[in-house]
């Protein structure tokens, strides 16, 4: 998930008129890359902030990105753009963090490299150990949302930087997502109607709840069965078509960011709103004495409460080593 981090900084504010009552409401992006511009647009579509802070190193870069959207600003809520600095996230309720090398410029799209996304997390926490200071400085308030890979440890990192918990990675809830729309293709549901999820690492490692999977209630792994369909090829078909789905997507088109940037706007709604929601998001667990994602309820300061979902002895086993796949690669770190 690549945002862009180069020199010379510029602040674009993108001011929306829309049904929200509260004055200030205030979101930060920073990197205006893929999945910066993703963001951003999701963002303005979804209506739920009144103010958009866009930074980024390339000041002609994010001011391209804002005009561009300005010119579709009469299909949304009305729109103004100026520029800016750090000094502007003053007030944000929510700064996303999409700066840092992405899976194809920092080499991590070999389905056969067990490290995944976390052959990315050295460089980028010299990104970070950049940025975090400077949200502080403006923005100490603010709930981070770290969307760069790899985003778990990273928000590790950003906690120790910012000394506070109001961090939350965007985690395993697009991987959930890819999960029910997979399933609901095999039962020609609406995938709204499947309840899936995804936990552990947003990388490599993740879990496959299979064994609380549902339908309408009903257990997936039993509908499954009634389809006369191979259930072991077809969950680890499921499994890799998911895992990979990032590397699939770069293969064709450079640049993972439409599935994220709509996640990322929907996630700092649910703060925003103060909704506790609950949903598959990355947040330090300290049964596991790392960031991971399980799911949490989410409100205005991040993650409120993590819950413990149903799962079989595998899927513990599984998640337990997912989590100290996270720990090793911090370690030293932090």
């Amino acid at each position: 998930m690549n945002g862009t981090y180069q020199e010379g900084h510029t602040v674009i504010l993108i001011k929306t008129q829309e049904a929200i009552e509260e004055v200030g409401l205030k979101i930060g992006i920073i990197g205006t890359g893929a999945v910066g511009s993703a963001c951003i647009l999701s963002v303005i579509l979804r209506g739920c902030a009144r103010e958009i802070v866009l930074i980024d190193k390339a000041r002609q870069r994010a001011q391209a990105v804002a005009i561009d959207m300005h010119y579709g600003s009469p299909h949304s809520p009305t729109v103004d753009v100026r520029g800016g600095d750090y000094a502007d996230l003053n007030g944000a309720a929510v700064v996303m963090i999409t700066a840092g090398v992405n899976e194809k410029t920092g080499g991590a799209i070999d389905r056969s490299d067990p490290a995944g996304r976390l052959r990315l997390l050295e460089t980028n926490v010299k990104v970070y150990k950049e940025i975090v200071p400077q949200i502080m400085k403006s923005a100490p308030e603010a709930v981070i949302m770290v969307v760069t890979d790899p985003p778990d440890p990273l928000a590790d990192i950003t906690r120790h930087l910012a000394g506070h918990d109001r961090v939350v990675s965007t985690g395993t809830l697009l991987d959930s997502l890819r999960f029910q729309v997979h399933l609901a293709r095999k039962l020609s549901v609406n995938a709204a109607s499947i309840e899936a999820l995804v936990v552990g690492e947003h990388g490599t490692s993740q879990v496959f709840l299979w064994s609380s999977a549902r339908v309408g209630g009903a257990p997936f792994c039993d509908l499954l069965e009634q389809c006369d369909a191979a259930p072991a090829a077809f969950r680890a078909q499921v499994e890799s078509e998911v895992r990979y789905a990032n590397i699939t997507i770069i293969e064709g088109n450079n640049a993972s960011q439409y599935g994220i940037g709509m996640t990322c706007a929907r996630i700092a709604e649910m703060i925003m709103r103060d909704e506790n929601a609950v949903v598959p998001v990355g947040s330090y667990n300290e049964n596991y004495g790392v960031t991971l994602s399980l799911p949490s309820v989410l409100g205005s300061h991040g993650v409120k409460r993590i819950l413990q979902p149903e799962m079989n002895d595998e899927e513990r086993v599984m998640l337990q080593h997912s989590a100290e796949k996270l720990k090793s690669a911090l370690r030293g770190r932090i």
